[in-house]
């Protein structure tokens, strides 16, 4: 695999896991909390997800396109926030997360094919 993409793929796993905990994180810990406080430390952890994702585009955009970037990132969203809503969250494993891994699957397949 090229090193562009796998730079890429590592960036926007590593990005996503800042935004995973960003969006979701606060609900285990911060409901007791007003909403604005939450918002805070969310935009708090959200800036590292930023400075993470963006040079993560700017790379794969030197050998992707635009859809292929954007299906590339959806694939890691998933990646990340199924172990993420087990592990950490305690959500049950559910076979609907398998189903939405092969409609991506299928996603991969279209935007990539030549």
């Amino acid at each position: 695999m090229n090193i562009v993409i796998l730079k890429t793929v590592f960036l926007l796993s590593l990005s996503n896991l800042f935004m995973t905990v960003a969006w979701y994180a606060h609900l285990k810990h911060l409901s007791d909390r007003p909403w604005w406080f939450a918002a805070l430390a969310s935009w708090g952890v959200a800036l590292f997800e930023y400075l993470i994702q963006v040079p993560a585009n700017r790379i794969g955009y030197t050998m992707l396109s635009l859809p292929q970037l954007k299906i590339l990132q959806e694939v890691v969203t998933l990646s990340v926030f199924v172990p993420f809503a087990v592990l950490y969250m305690h959500e049950p494993v559910k076979l609907d997360f398998l189903w939405a891994g092969l409609c991506l699957m299928g996603a991969v397949y279209f935007i990539f094919r030549a």
